[in-house]
């Protein structure tokens, strides 16, 4: 038996890479957009988009109910339900608070948690039983200040080893200003979509909005979805174009369908891994509501997967084909944002003999462009440009590098770009370097220090560097950036998030109400602790003495289910205050989001915008904060107290 429907929506969720499924609603309204619904998607009626015709999944398509759903909606993986904070916010659209009042009264904001123990003698004690005497500490401030401006660590790193910093330049050396930049994009692809692709004129009344999505999500190109996982590939939320699915529903999709657990790597699924793919996100998923409310035969005819590969050849094609560069050239002013620390910085390291390398995907048309307007920080005439005097602020400059394939592909070839006209000349690149003789690399970037395309060996022969951690490059694509370069080079990473800034503010007003959280889940697993030792007693007890316990037992399991009530409000409430869909970014549930995760692995540092790493000085040593597993946080908590049970 199939799980009863939440909604109306009938839904085409379990396609194939081979067929295309199609929601369908037979009381769905035309006038009412589907993105305000906030029904989830849990029945699995679907279309064979192929042939038109109705099909309803048979017995034999879905286990029974009973072996299926032992609890409607339940998972080997759901201790508690109410770490399915995202999944309800996905069901039923977030207030401030439960009926306009929050869940946790707790004006705790500024007191334990944060400051507390702040002031001139804030390390006193520890200094006292040290025994360490320091003449600088009375210089500290009372309070150690963090801001988005910090430089965060996941690994040590002594900047003073770095012999190179190498910047990507899209939403790293260069920010943008959304949703501006983006609607270039966004409205040329579609524009693409119609005219040369034949796709329905609706498409050209698509709005976008890219406050819908964060980034660390992946998309189901298959499927047509878009999913929230945590570090353990499981997924906590997902969404059908813009229509939330329902928890039965998506834990039978990505939990009881496989034989394993999916790895989320296939080509079928997409990492929102940089700012650039709310776009692609926001147009796919747009086209999936058309798809599945409208009535085009075209659209029927077509796979989510071939729609998806549609959209991003096209938003592809736009930052090719002078879409975007041609009107950021007239205005950029409209489309960059200025930052004043940007020249300082870059000047700063080459002064302290540190190498600068760019290392962008753009071209070097594009490069151009953006490049001399933060060099001279406006529009600048043709003649001035043609000069490139932002030049000066690099050793090295490659354009068209194809990351993640120039981090990972020896074989890719190297050309030398005409700084003048742009045109491109073969180079020999490592054979010419070598053939050069002392000196080699010095006497290569003397003929021209501007290239397009090779890889890292040429980058690292062109730096004089053959370790990759005298290496630390700087960009905002978690995959292309930072992952490869460190998982394959061995390069030290930095990761820039704009929205970070955001991030750290709501984390800053929902401390009090997190303390309160992490502090409720203690008190449950506490008294599941001890409904566990009450059980063991019961085994050797006398009748009497159990029945006694059988009633702790079940005032126990009443508590309970009070704090865990308590708990799926307050956790739900506090993930809407990151996000109203999606949540906090770096988390999922409890634990670390898939994007927290490798995030944590890979970015040896992290930061809001590229030159916060200014504000540090080359002798800067960057530490890290002492993690802790799960005994040591129940040891080090101030309330437990450990029982040796060897010592008995």
């Amino acid at each position: 038996m199939i799980p009863p429907a939440l909604s109306s929506l009938t839904v085409a969720l379990l396609a194939t890479a081979s067929s295309s499924l199609t929601i369908i609603s037979p009381t769905h309204s035309r006038t009412q957009s589907p993105m305000t619904s906030s029904s989830s998607i849990n029945s699995p009626a679907f279309l064979s988009a192929r042939t038109g015709t109705k099909r309803t999944l048979s017995s034999r398509t879905f286990p029974s109910q009973s072996k299926l759903f032992a609890t409607e909606g339940s998972s080997s993986y759901d201790i508690d339900t109410d770490g399915d904070a995202e999944q309800s916010l996905a069901e039923t659209p977030a207030t401030n608070g439960i009926n306009g009042k929050s869940v946790i009264d707790d004006d705790d904001t500024n007191g334990e948690v944060n400051g507390n123990y702040a002031g001139p003698d804030r390390f006193s004690s520890l200094l006292s039983k040290m025994n360490l005497s320091l003449a600088s500490l009375k210089d500290l401030p009372t309070h150690r200040p963090v801001s988005s401006d910090d430089v965060f660590c996941n690994r040590e790193l002594r900047l003073d080893n770095i012999r190179a910093i190498g910047f990507d330049m899209d939403y790293t050396l260069a920010q943008y200003r959304q949703p501006a930049f983006d609607k270039l994009a966004f409205d040329g692809a579609k524009e693409k979509l119609v005219h040369s692709l034949g796709y329905p004129k609706e498409v050209l009344d698509f709005e976008y909005d890219h406050t819908f999505w964060v980034r660390g999500l992946i998309i189901d190109t298959e499927r047509g979805n878009f999913l929230k996982i945590d570090r353990h590939k499981y997924v906590r939320v997902a969404y059908h174009g813009f229509q939330a699915i329902s928890s039965t529903m998506r834990k039978y999709l990505y939990s009881r369908t496989f034989n394993k657990v999916p790895s989320f790597t296939e080509k079928a699924f997409v990492n929102m891994d940089t700012l650039f793919q709310h776009v692609d996100a926001h147009l796919f998923a747009s086209l999936i509501e058309l798809k599945d409310f409208g009535e085009h035969e075209s659209l029927d005819e077509k796979t989510y997967g071939e729609i998806y590969r549609q959209v991003r050849e096209c938003v592809d094609l736009c930052h090719r084909d002078g879409v975007i560069k041609d009107t950021v050239a007239k205005d950029p002013e409209k489309y960059i944002v200025l930052d004043d620390g940007l020249l300082p910085m870059l000047r700063g390291f080459r002064d302290e003999g540190v190498k600068v390398f760019l290392l962008t995907n753009s071209y070097w048309e594009y490069t151009v462009t953006a490049m001399n307007y933060l060099y001279h920080e406006k529009l600048v005439d043709e003649e001035l440009q043609k000069k490139n005097e932002w030049l000066e602020l690099f050793d090295l400059v490659v354009v068209g590098s194809c990351k993640p394939a120039y981090l990972t592909d020896p074989y890719l070839n190297l050309f030398r770009v005409v700084p003048e006209d742009g045109s491109l000349k073969n180079t020999d690149g490592m054979f010419e370097i070598e053939a050069l003789g002392e000196d080699g690399a010095t006497k290569f970037l003397e003929m021209g220090k501007t290239f397009q395309g090779g890889n890292w060996n040429h980058l690292q022969a062109m730096l004089d560097i053959e370790a990759g951690e005298e290496i630390l490059y700087v960009g905002d694509h978690l995959y292309a950036d930072v992952l490869r370069s460190k998982r394959a080079l061995g390069w030290r990473s930095c990761f820039i998030m704009p929205e970070l800034s955001e991030e750290m503010r709501v984390f800053q007003t929902q401390m009090g109400s997190r303390k309160s959280i992490t502090e409720l889940r203690k008190l449950r697993d506490e008294l599941n602790s001890y409904a566990d030792s009450l059980r063991r007693e019961m085994a050797t007890a006398s009748f009497s003495e159990s029945r006694h316990m059988e009633k702790k037992l079940e005032q126990i399991e009443e508590d309970d289910g009070k704090v865990k009530d308590k708990l799926t409000e307050a956790h739900r409430e506090y993930h809407s205050s990151f996000h109203p869909r999606w949540g906090q970014m770096f988390v999922a549930g409890y634990q670390d989001s898939r994007f927290g995760y490798f995030v944590k692995n890979y970015a040896c540092l992290y930061t809001s915008k590229a030159t916060n790493l200014g504000l540090a000085s080359t002798s800067r040593a960057f530490r890290t904060s002492g993690e802790l597993l799960p005994h040591d946080n129940l040891l080090s908590d101030k309330l437990s107290i450990f029982v040796d049970g060897e010592a008995e």
